[in-house]
């Protein structure tokens, strides 16, 4: 199991794959809060290296099997340095971030810290939180505290995925033996959701002056708002946009094909 130490206590659980075909690109995973490196490895990663293409998945500091210290609050400051070091000290050439959700804040927010890279994909990352989002954030964690990831699950999956998924995996949930406990409190998950509500989203699109690839499931009821992400996309200098009509919120995991599609033409802006 590769671990990139970072102290005597912490490090970063890694899956890298070098491109097979010269002068690709490596595309870097970033996770959302609730996230892990196997979503990306489903069907995403094994598509991409079949076109030739290297990617690099990883957990941030609290997921599955990346290790924390005792006491480290989970800030976003901390993630964004592990992003930029790790994709340093591994000398990935030609990374394009891959962000979903806050992971695309991070990966936005890694190259106004000085990350090197050659693009970067927004996916449903363009938003502002006012009193709704807010409520949100806190609201998950409340779910998370009292009844753990089962209930967040049976209660978001709805209000963040398109109709097809939902009327093929209706069966997978809501399910009468379903336990729902609650997240340990002195956990890495509930480390990472309670920061995740404190995170600035405060960014100036205007200087993300690398390739930027926008993209966008319109079924997402909790996140997506059409005025918002049209004006945020206005100022990213060098963008193109890519919406999936019948997707949410999970790109990667509704429509895994239609995004590969997506990534392996917007690698040519990364060249």
């Amino acid at each position: 199991m590769p671990v990139l130490s970072l102290n005597a206590q912490e490090g970063l659980y890694y899956e890298l794959d070098q491109p097979s075909r010269a002068g690709a690109p490596t595309f870097v995973f970033v996770n959302a809060i609730t996230g892990d490196a196997s979503m990306w490895q489903a069907e995403v990663g094994p598509a991409l290296r079949a076109l030739g293409f290297g990617t690099l998945c990883y957990n941030f500091r609290g997921q599955a099997n990346s290790p924390y210290a005792e006491g480290l609050d989970l800030t976003e400051q901390i993630i964004i340095g592990d992003l930029k070091h790790l994709v340093e000290e591994l000398a990935i050439e030609r990374p394009v971030l891959v962000g979903l959700s806050i992971g695309g804040l991070y990966a936005a927010k890694a190259y106004l810290a000085g990350l090197q890279i050659a693009g970067l994909v927004l996916i449903n990352t363009l938003r502002r939180i006012g009193p709704r989002l807010d409520w949100m954030n806190a609201a998950t964690l409340r779910l998370m505290q009292v009844a753990g990831p089962n209930l967040m699950r049976d209660v978001m999956t709805p209000l963040l995925f398109g109709p097809d998924f939902l009327a093929a995996h209706r069966h997978e949930f809501l399910e009468e033996n379903t336990d729902y406990d609650p997240l340990p409190p002195d956990g890495g998950a509930i480390n990472l959701i309670t920061w995740m509500g404190q995170t600035d989203w405060d960014v100036d699109y205007g200087k993300l002056d690398c390739p930027v690839l926008v993209m966008m499931g319109p079924n997402d009821r909790i996140f997506y708002d059409a005025d918002i992400v049209d004006e945020l996309y206005a100022t990213l200098p060098n963008a193109r946009r890519h919406d999936i009509a019948a997707a949410g919120h999970m790109l990667p995991v509704e429509c895994p094909d239609a995004f590969v599609m997506a990534l392996n033409s917007f690698s040519e802006d990364c060249l």
